[in-house]
């Protein structure tokens, strides 16, 4: 839930106030500042504070500021002055806060988290679009049904930091991106940023649950890469303990995550036995696919074929499947997130635990991170090892995961040291581990793991945590 100022004055407030109150959701917080009881509603949602005060006061605004973290501003003041003596007093406290002014008086000034919204034009083009014969942009283009929208993404959201090839778009598309009031060349690889405002077309009503998908910062996953766990499960290289503790953690996984289906595929059949099992696993569960394979047509074709039928959000895989790294590796391409088992139990998980490498790759794995925490009511553990001193960028990857916890309100620890990431990881347990999904991951390894020194790579040939592998740009 978000936590929304407002800084109101002047004769559009108390209409203002009341749209803002007759389209409240409940999903926001709101705390209004206001100098005349006259803009006030009759009816006071539980989710408004008010607070009477000047705002030009910075020490009465400070003590807003300083009670809560509030994710923007929206300010509709008297005067000129009045306004920028509000966006002065907000900067001394708040660098980065993102403000929305309604200006009539041609206010200028060089910040990149201001949002102008200039009151004559608005009322300008408001009553030029009621003319006869005159274009107008967006509302009455195409079917005139709403299918053309701009949205912007907010921090925390489970959109940011993802490249457009990694989010599934269907009945939808990205067609336009906007950052720092510049048009960007939309290519694949380019990944989505806070307070980017994208274009998309679509079916309205796909559209406004996309919409509401992107502006939401938790319970997403595995959103935006599809909708439904896909377990793999190819039971000549499992026995019916592995098989059995696979479907169990994938049941527990579904009931947890906000998705539609769980999808078992059981290839190559092997006893009696194991597929009774599996059979009485399921059938009381209507939430779950059960499908089988009698051709043998091998994972590669399996899995080409079902990631086209299905809006696959996250792939389950066995150790057993990774014992064939160069066999897989075409699994890269899919660019969906891939569950990989590990020896712990699922269900005794107590930490999401994430080793900090590369500061472009966990960057986009961040919101994910607090996403999945979210979901399965469990903490966040961040390991910031750096045995060899070559981590520059730490600090500020540090501060980002810290406000993202804030905004996801979720418990963060932080454990740090110059100690060797293997030593320090086989001490952790009950542990579901996040990190990037990278090719490299893939590879043929020349060294055995106590002489390489990249945490992914260490962190992702162990066998004792669960591990959920993120796709990410590494252009």
């Amino acid at each position: 839930m978000k936590k929304i100022l407002i800084i109101l004055d002047g004769i559009v407030a108390k209409k203002l106030l009341q749209r803002i109150v007759e389209s409240n959701t409940g999903d926001n917080n709101y705390d209004v500042v206001y100098l005349n009881d006259v803009i006030l509603p009759i009816q006071k949602p539980s989710n408004f504070t008010f607070y009477k005060f000047d705002p030009t006061s910075n020490s009465k605004l400070a003590m807003v500021l300083a009670k809560n973290i509030h994710s923007e501003v929206l300010m509709a003041l008297n005067s000129k002055d009045e306004m920028l003596s509000v966006i002065k007093n907000i900067r001394d406290y708040k660098k980065n806060l993102q403000i929305t002014i309604l200006d009539y008086w041609g206010i200028k000034l060089n910040d990149s988290f201001l949002n102008i919204y200039k009151g004559i034009e608005v009322l300008a083009n408001g009553m030029v679009e009621r003319l006869p014969n005159v274009p107008v942009l967006a509302q009455n283009i195409g079917l005139k049904q709403g299918e053309i929208m701009e949205i912007r993404v907010p921090f925390g959201s489970s959109y940011a930091y993802r490249s457009i090839a990694s989010i599934e778009q269907k009945q939808w598309r990205i067609f336009g991106i906007y950052r720092n009031q510049k048009m960007l060349d939309l290519k694949p690889t380019l990944v989505l940023k806070p307070n980017d405002i994208i274009l998309v077309i679509g079916k309205p009503a796909v559209l406004m649950n996309i919409y509401s998908v992107i502006g939401k910062t938790q319970g997403q996953f595995p959103m935006p890469f599809g909708s439904k766990i896909y377990l793999y499960l190819d039971l000549y290289f499992e026995n019916e303990k592995s098989v059995k503790k696979a479907i169990d953690e994938a049941k527990f996984l579904n009931n947890k995550l906000k998705n539609s289906l769980l999808i078992i595929k059981i290839t190559r059949p092997t006893t009696v036995s194991i597929m009774n099992m599996i059979k009485e696993e399921v059938k009381h569960f209507p939430t779950i696919i059960l499908q089988i394979d009698y051709a043998n047509k091998g994972f590669k074709e399996i899995i080409k074929e079902d990631s086209r039928k299905y809006n696959i959000g996250l792939l389950m895989l066995t150790l057993s499947m990774f014992k064939d790294k160069e066999g897989i590796k075409h699994i890269l391409e899919l660019k969906i997130p891939i569950f990989k088992f590990g020896k712990e139990s699922l269900r005794a998980v107590k930490n999401v635990g994430v080793v900090l490498n590369e500061s472009g790759s966990y960057e986009q794995i961040s919101p994910i991170v607090f996403d999945v925490a979210t979901q399965l009511k469990i903490k966040t553990k961040i390991f910031d090892f750096d045995p060899i001193g070559e981590k520059d960028n730490q600090v500020r990857l540090l501060d980002h995961f810290e406000s993202l916890a804030k905004i996801f309100n979720e418990k963060l620890e932080i454990i740090q040291g110059d100690e060797n990431p293997i030593r320090e990881l086989k001490k952790q347990k009950d542990m579901l581990q996040i990190l990037p999904l990278k090719e490299k991951m893939f590879r043929k390894r020349f060294f055995i793991k106590f002489f390489y020194t990249n945490s992914d790579l260490i962190s992702f040939d162990m066998d004792k945590f669960n591990q959920i592998l993120i796709p990410v740009s590494e252009d």
